[in-house]
């Protein structure tokens, strides 16, 4: 894949680089665009750096635009364009302190004190000899290079003012020392926080062009799934995924347009799909479930093209769905094909596992309108935590590095806190905490200053309370040896 202009692009870096992902501040276009009408599975597991770029591949058949918005509705959202700033900041020369203000070449000596300078208003020129009391901003009168705070004299009553030798520009705040006119004061791309609120406000404005939220569609199901709320029967589990993926959704910087539950029956999970997506128009559809190696994979068999629950013995065993052939970027093989009609929707899906635990089991393709339009479809697999984790180490990047969502995952390096056993051939993401100087039997050293991790025990993707309790997640590469307590290691921060 190139860029524009014909530089190679590479998405991702080594895993340990993710910590300051680059940006670009306008949706990238692609001289050679991804043909997604033969997309196909693969049957070795890929690393996760892989399934990252085919995942911003897929993303990056569409596009999110720009939208304005009050300033202060715009916390957190992700600045378009450079904002320069339109004057300097201060306006101008003006008092740090609560004091007095005189010309300071005149020091030292006594001053007589007479008039008052508020916030807010411009004093007259100071006489010679002549200290004016002034507020805290009030600009600097004509004449005064000096302040001498009120906690340095006998008060504003007192009639003159004894100065020691005093330097010129002492507690004044000089035109243009914050930010000078015509100077980048918020780059785009910027994460708009509050102080950049408070800047945006600065500048005597009331409304701000920022990246539109991605529009997302949570697909969630299964016949042994139950909506909270709602009767459970004794073979029923409550939907923990659609709240836990909704959340991370939103703390990737989208917005959730609706949130489908299907049940294990094909052809009404094709059905409800394609009405759904018809009616919402998501800018992306993330599923949950239904994509392992089992008899009723619904998102694997509907997406896929597999009718018989069963599928292929071989489709089973690799994660392949049948009717699907080659394509540029997701990796593999597969039989021919043009996709499948989900009614009005044509789905192009891959599918296979990716070298991590928990999560193994991924999907990803587009789907795309009888108008021509493509929607891009991330798939996880059902268990709460391989959801959770999968789009917090997986989809958050992809997202950021696509769309410029300005939320990638942060990383860290720490030291264990205590020794941690690695999968032979799988990454392995361990739900940890963090602490400075934490020590393996849980209290802290108050004389260590390094910042350690402590794997939580229990590696099972059902542990979902587990995972509540986590502020990280340990990245352990595939291994044959324990780590021991000490041991450098990155670290995914929640």
């Amino acid at each position: 894949m190139t860029e524009t202009g014909g530089q190679a692009s590479t998405f991702l870096g080594p895993l340990h680089s993710w910590s300051e992902p680059r940006s670009w501040s306008e949706p990238r276009s692609w001289s050679e665009p991804r043909s997604w009408s033969e997309p196909r599975s693969w049957s070795e597991p890929r690393s996760i750096d892989d399934h990252v770029r085919a995942l911003v591949t897929a993303l990056s058949v569409r596009t999110i635009g720009a939208e304005t918005v009050p300033v202060g509705e715009a916390l957190d959202r992700v600045l378009i364009d450079d904002l320069r700033a339109p004057f300097d900041l201060p306006r101008f020369d003006n008092s740090q302190m609560d004091g007095f203000a005189l010309d300071a070449a005149a020091t030292p000596g006594s001053f007589a004190v007479a008039g008052m300078i508020a916030a807010g208003q411009t004093g007259d020129a100071v006489e010679p000899g002549t200290a004016v009391p002034i507020m805290t901003g009030a600009p600097m009168p004509p004449g005064a290079s000096a302040i001498i705070p009120v906690e340095e004299s006998d008060g504003y009553d007192s009639p003159c003012l004894q100065v020691p030798q005093t330097p010129a520009g002492r507690f004044v705040r000089p035109r243009g020392s914050d930010i000078a006119a015509g100077d980048v004061a918020l780059p785009a791309g910027a994460v708009l926080g509050s102080a950049s609120l408070g800047v945006l406000a600065a500048f005597g404005l009331t409304e701000i062009s920022v990246r539109a939220r991605p529009r997302v569609l949570v697909v969630t199901g299964g016949d042994e799934v139950a909506a909270p709320g709602t009767q459970l029967r004794d073979d029923q589990v409550f939907d923990a995924n659609a709240a836990l993926l909704a959340a991370v959704m939103r703390r990737c910087g989208a917005d959730i347009v609706d949130a489908l539950v299907v049940d294990d029956t094909v052809e009404d999970f094709r059905a409800s799909l394609a009405a759904r997506v018809d009616a919402v128009e998501p800018d992306l559809v993330v599923t949950s479930g239904g994509i392992s190696a089992g008899r009723f994979e619904v998102v694997q068999q509907g997406l896929g093209g597999l009718d018989d629950p069963a599928g292929s013995e071989e489709s089973a065993r690799l994660g392949e769905p049948a009717g699907l052939g080659e394509s540029a970027g997701l990796g593999g093989s597969g039989a021919q094909g043009a996709g499948v009609d989900l009614g009005g929707l044509i789905a192009h899906v891959g599918f296979g596992s990716v070298a991590m635990q928990p999560g193994g089991p991924q999907g990803v393709g587009v789907l795309e309108q009888d108008t021509g339009a493509r929607i891009p479809i991330v798939c996880f697999p059902g268990n709460p935590v391989s959801t959770w984790i999968s789009a917090h180490v997986l989809l958050r990047d992809a997202l950021d590095r696509a769309w410029s969502t300005g939320r990638p995952s942060r990383r860290v390096t720490a030291a264990l806190a205590a020794p941690v056993t690695p999968l032979a051939a799988k990454t392995q993401l361990r739900r940890s905490e963090m602490g400075m100087g934490m020590l393996h039997d849980g209290p802290t050293d108050p004389d260590s200053t390094r910042l350690r991790v402590r794997a939580f025990p229990g590696t099972s993707s059902h542990l979902l309370a587990t995972a509540a309790h986590a502020d990280s997640l340990i990245v352990v590469p595939p291994g044959p040896e324990e780590l021991p307590a000490g041991t450098a290691v990155e670290v995914v921060v929640l």
